[in-house]
């Protein structure tokens, strides 16, 4: 059937649950230590994930993300805010039939569509079916309350989003949440698309942790490299190379 072979074609990308011991595992560790160390001041337990287009890595690196925070003794919680183009519940391997949109549009409580991975420690909420109205239904009242809901019953919450520039979902999500990890993709972002995404968050008043270049050729190696940087008003540019 032409839906089975669809679904054929979504890898899980877990490197770090496949292949704890590679460089990619290890980049995001170090990714997890820069967050934590950037946030003493101000604790950053609700993290947005996204980028400035699509295809650019943004689920792999939540959900890689949430296996180590989860890994180091973290409860963690992954949302799949992505209501355009859903993928979460293809990483872990989910029912995709209940989640987030079930809980924002119905009387239901979270336990009824948390799902348990087999990572201990880290839950994941998926998508649900695909609502009409996404900008809406995230930017609710409701979604505000969800979130400072499970800020309170896990150690981190991250929240996989649309890509900025393609929809308003990502910025409307922007300033309910702690911080903002922009992901861009080596020889696909292009400077001035990844600078009006960096715009339109800070328009959002996102604080904005920190960029991921990923797709990093490791010199003759097989894997990539997943590298993260933090992000200043100097440091605008070389996010984009």
């Amino acid at each position: 059937m032409p839906g089975k072979a669809k679904e054929k074609k979504v890898e899980r990308k877990l490197y770090t649950q496949i292949h704890p011991m590679s460089a990619i595992a290890e980049s995001f560790r170090t990714l997890r230590t820069n967050i934590a160390y950037s946030s003493t001041d101000q604790p950053c337990r609700v993290i947005l994930i996204t980028s400035p287009g699509p295809g650019e890595g943004k689920t792999t690196i939540a959900s890689n993300l949430g296996v180590v925070m989860a890994q180091a003794g973290s409860r963690v919680m992954i949302l799949d805010c992505d209501f355009r183009r859903p993928v979460m519940h293809h990483v872990f391997g989910l029912d995709q039939q209940t989640g987030l949109t079930n809980l924002l549009a119905q009387d239901l409580e979270v336990g009824e569509v948390v799902q348990s991975t087999e990572v201990e420690g880290l839950s994941v909420i998926t998508c649900g079916p695909i609502p009409p109205n996404p900008s809406e239904m995230l930017g609710s009242q409701k979604m505000k309350d969800l979130l400072e809901k499970l800020s309170g019953q896990y150690d981190v919450v991250l929240l996989d989003s649309p890509p900025v520039v393609a929809v308003t979902d990502a910025s409307v999500l922007a300033s309910q949440v702690d911080g903002v990890i922009l992901v861009f993709k080596t020889g696909k972002s292009r400077i001035d698309i990844a600078s009006d995404a960096i715009a339109q968050l800070e328009k959002a008043n996102a604080r904005i942790l920190g960029v991921i270049l990923n797709k990093v050729k490791t010199h003759g190696g097989r894997y990539y490299r997943y590298n993260y940087h933090y992000y200043s008003s100097s440091a605008e540019t070389n996010a984009g190379q």
